[in-house]
């Protein structure tokens, strides 16, 4: 019998992919000699080796036309059991489509965002489960897998985590807490000012010094973090993502919001304390494989996922559009509630 061949596809972003490889290591543990072929975005290379779960990572970029076209020869010059499409795009069903594939897999229009990607599969599948963890699960188990997800372990470079560790040892830190203030879009993001006061709180009661992690246009944000913490002294952090990953490892704990480092340094191990508002953490809150969809988090307290806090006010408005103001659910998250979570997390107590 011959070896089972899969291509995945799940281009982008950090969180989306991190909440992709429990479905994908379900795959892998069901067809453990499969050839996967794992379809992503060149920012993306390093993440999806880290995870060991596909035999090779073929980068595209959807917006050259040379990339396209060598990847849709490629898929034509294989013959494959299926492609699964955990995108959802247009851009991402194209290419299996294109390619000559005879099953593709995807989400049926009551998940999708896209209006009649769909048509460009074989197999729709209406997702019944609520974290997103877990459809893309419904995903691989119509592919043949026999779990919606299963564990994995992202390796972190020993010469990346020296790296850093030499930098942050070059500022005269230690042990400490990585805030992560950005959020993609503001509406979904806790205030700098809060965050600069929890800075102080945890310098002032366990001597911790905060990183903050700040990612692409959003140095003003690590700024106005720095400004509100004071005599804190807080380190500002813009690393590639192999540093990144080292930083966030070596953690005490990290305090974000719905944004791809929080779900990364969950996938790495590093205590968590996420804050939610617009957003639903039963469905893309923290995640872990133990943890079915009926033991999300609920609204109107803090709840426990695996060990991580999930904070998140009562009856607040579900939504994902991208404004520019801070949510009302975000601003009712006061910093007592942060800094007590974060006590939690970290095992002690001012």
């Amino acid at each position: 019998m011959s070896e089972a061949r899969f291509v995945v596809l799940r281009l982008s972003s950090l969180g989306d992919i991190v909440h992709t490889f429990p479905a994908v290591a379900a795959l892998r543990e069901t067809f453990p000699t499969a050839n996967i072929v794992w379809l992503t975005h060149p920012r993306w290379k390093l993440l999806v080796e880290s995870s060991g779960l596909a035999s090779e990572v073929w980068l595209i970029e959807t917006r050259a036309f040379a990339s396209l076209r060598s990847a849709i020869r490629g898929l034509r010059q294989s013959k494959w059991d299926a492609a699964i499409d955990y995108q959802g795009l247009w851009k991402s069903a194209a290419l299996p489509f294109f390619g000559g594939l005879r099953r593709r897999i995807g989400f049926s229009s009551h998940t999708i965002r896209e209006f009649g990607v769909p048509i460009l599969y074989t197999d729709s599948v209406r997702a019944v489960t609520t974290h997103i963890a877990d459809q893309n699960g419904e995903l691989s188990r119509r592919a043949g897998a026999q779990t919606l997800a299963a564990k994995f372990t992202l390796r972190v470079s020993a010469a990346e985590e020296e790296a850093v560790c030499l930098q942050l040892r070059s500022q005269a830190i230690d042990r400490y807490v990585v805030l992560s203030p950005g959020g993609g879009w503001r509406s979904k993001c806790w205030p700098a000012e809060r965050f600069g006061q929890l800075c102080q709180r945890i310098r002032k009661s366990f001597g911790l010094r905060c990183v903050v992690n700040y990612g692409p246009g959003e140095q003003n944000l690590a700024l106005a973090v720095r400004r509100a913490s004071g005599v804190a002294e807080p380190h500002l952090y813009n690393g590639d993502l192999g540093p990144l990953m080292a930083l966030l490892r070596g953690a005490k704990c990290i305090v974000g919001a719905d944004t791809g480092p929080l779900h990364l340094a969950i996938a790495l191990g590093t205590p968590a304390v996420a804050l939610f508002g617009p957003t639903d953490p039963a469905r893309n809150g923290p995640y872990h494989v133990a943890i079915t969809a009926d033991a999300a988090p609920r609204s109107g307290a803090d709840a426990m996922q695996g060990e991580d806090i999930v904070l998140r006010v009562a009856n607040p408005v579900t939504t994902h559009s991208r404004n520019d103001q801070t949510d009302p659910s975000m601003l009712a998250i006061d910093v007592d509630a942060v800094f007590d979570a974060v006590c939690r997390r970290i095992g002690a107590r001012p």
